[in-house]
């Protein structure tokens, strides 16, 4: 797609109106299993871009869990491009998965897909199992530094996930080493730190907010420069000692490959409304997710997800994560 091709589509989302769909269900699917911050950004979104679609317009949540969203991106270039078919994607599928599966992916993460607009990003809250030793951020961190190589068992919502990479950038960072648990998914991960079957994890902050506040286990350090508004009093990494540990996911709607400029300019007007809705907002931020505010029109989205997918190369090259198709 030319660049001219992808200015018009960034026009006709602010000329054309919201199309209608009546006449059958749109498929909002996701890669993961419900109760992870996926699957909590997809629902707050179904029932408010169902509104902006036009009358009888429907959006149902379809979760396609597998391999770290691999699968259902895969399954999602297949589909027909008419708008009936559209899936909420995030980082472990379209920045880490191509960049560190031996082999690729069977997609490429931009080229193959009609990008629809930015939800938004999300930073990631280091969680500890209300046991673990230590008090304070700092403290934690210390602890997970000086601690022998393996002392400590972390859990992610998968191999390949943001979360893992994370995770291993961490100890990188802290010059050790972490025995990794992976899970099916977000919810399931933090299950097992409060449970004790793990000691720690890096999770997505949508997907922790509610345990974190309902005191399940405890939120100690975010990631990002700057402390996140609905979290004020959990300090950055880099107030805990860990300086430079700015990576989070994002979220970003997308379509099959070849959809027609019209439908993408409904579907990116019909996102963008409901990112302009200040109750929306709000209960993104409540779930820990920061509504996207930047230009947005489906140009802008494929730009994002270049800038995405190249800094993901970076982190995958400095961890060495490597996935086995």
């Amino acid at each position: 797609m030319d660049r001219r091709t992808l200015l018009a589509l960034g026009a006709a989302a602010l000329a054309t109106p919201a199309l209608a769909f009546p006449d059958k269900a749109i498929t909002l699917a996701t890669g993961y299993a419900p109760g992870g911050s996926t699957d909590i950004a997809a629902r707050l979104l179904a029932e408010r871009l169902s509104q902006h679609l036009g009358a009888g317009a429907r959006v149902v949540v379809e979760n396609r869990a597998g391999a770290a969203g691999i699968v259902a991106s895969e399954w999602l270039k297949r589909q027909t491009p008419d708008g009936h078919t559209i899936m909420l994607v995030e980082s472990s599928s379209h920045g880490i998965a191509p960049n560190a599966l031996v082999g690729g992916t069977r997609y490429h993460p931009v080229e193959d897909f009609s990008h629809l607009g930015v939800i938004g990003t999300a930073p990631l809250i280091l969680v500890v199992n209300n046991n673990f030793p230590g008090q304070t951020a700092a403290e934690v961190v210390q602890r997970l530094r000086s601690a022998p190589k393996d002392t400590f068992t972390y859990a992610t919502s998968g191999v390949g996930t943001i979360l893992h990479l994370a995770t291993e950038m961490l100890a990188l960072d802290l010059g050790t080493r972490f025995v990794h648990v992976p899970y099916r998914s977000g919810g399931q991960m933090l299950t097992a730190i409060f449970t004790g079957e793990a000691q720690f994890g890096i999770a997505v902050l949508a997907s922790a907010a509610n345990q974190v506040r309902g005191g399940l286990a405890r939120g100690m350090a975010m990631t990002g420069d700057a402390r996140f508004p609905s979290f004020p009093d959990t300090p950055t990494l880099s107030e805990a000692g860990v300086t430079g540990f700015d990576l989070a996911t994002w979220n970003v709607l997308l379509g099959p490959p070849n959809m027609p400029a019209e439908t993408q300019a409904a579907l990116n007007q019909a996102l963008r409304a409901c990112l302009n809705e200040p109750e929306t907002r709000d209960k993104l931020l409540t779930a820990g997710v920061l509504a996207w505010r930047a230009p947005n029109a489906p140009v802008d989205a494929r730009a994002f997800m270049v800038r995405e997918v190249a800094k993901f190369r970076g982190v995958v090259e400095r961890t060495g994560v490597k996935l086995e198709a």
